[in-house]
């Protein structure tokens, strides 16, 4: 499986505009800018483990393609969302539980680079992460 593997962040674009538009305070925002953040994404079939590990937090996160499911983010905002897969993308759509507004995103490899698409309230950010 493609996605399969760790993950280190290398570098981020317009992600701090992203998160002013979702609501995360400028502290926070600043402190998610330099997280270390890192995936490891085992993927069977149409079930996916992801362990994420950053300087602020843990947390493995279970799911199958197709199948809705809960998930807060680092600043606490909670979701509810399905990933599907689209030929080789991986397609995110989550409903935050406090406004009822929508976050989507992708993740894609790119010239051997793992990308992650967001996209709130007409706002576009990536995050991209090179293989450790």
């Amino acid at each position: 499986m493609a996605f399969n593997g760790t993950w280190k962040i290398d570098r981020n674009d317009n992600y701090d505009k992203f998160m002013e538009q979702m609501g995360i305070n400028l502290m926070k925002r600043k402190l998610a800018e330099h997280d270390n953040l890192k995936l490891i994404i085992e993927q069977n079939g149409e079930k996916f483990i992801i362990k994420e590990s950053s300087t602020f937090r843990s947390k493995d996160i279970e799911f199958t393609l197709g199948v809705s499911f809960d998930y807060s983010l680092a600043d606490g905002t909670e979701l509810t969302g399905t990933w599907v897969m689209e030929g080789d993308v991986l397609k995110g759509t989550f409903t935050r539980k406090d406004n009822g507004k929508i976050l989507t995103t992708t993740r894609a490899l790119v010239g051997g680079e793992l990308v992650q698409s967001y996209n709130y309230e007409g706002v576009d950010a990536k995050r991209i992460f090179k293989k450790a």
